[in-house]
């Protein structure tokens, strides 16, 4: 059973213990005054992260064209919805990652092409 702890309402002082009294007795290096963090001089370099196939689907979809972008190699399932996401703003259309790979409604590819270029890929256009 869990022990109700009271709040003394006749005046006295609350006994209370800060989480953070701890860090009052760390010391921080100093600041430099007016001197912004060091940057870097150039971007870091673009790594290659692989073929990726782009490809255009209609079968078993009523009909409708969707662009499916397939055969990535050790990319996580978050990064490839954060793909998907950024896919989906640039090309104003809607989509999913289903089954490992990212699917875009509407013939898409050119668009997409750029997108996975910029971020590393070597996006290869493949079927019909």
């Amino acid at each position: 059973m869990k022990e109700n702890k009271r709040i003394p309402t006749d005046g006295e002082p609350i006994q209370w213990k800060s989480p953070f009294a701890a860090l009052g007795k760390l010391t921080l290096p100093p600041a430099t005054a007016g001197q912004p963090p060091p940057m870097r001089a150039e971007p870091a370099p673009k790594k290659h992260r692989g073929r990726v196939d782009i490809i255009r689907q209609t079968a078993h979809r009523g009909g409708k064209t969707v662009t499916a972008v397939t055969g990535f190699v050790g990319i996580s399932q978050a990064e490839k919805e954060r793909l998907a996401k950024s896919i989906q703003t640039a090309c104003g259309a809607g989509g999913t990652v289903k089954e490992g790979q990212i699917e875009i409604q509407g013939d898409q590819r050119e668009l997409i092409a750029r997108i996975l270029t910029d971020a590393g890929f070597r996006p290869v256009f493949a079927g019909g």
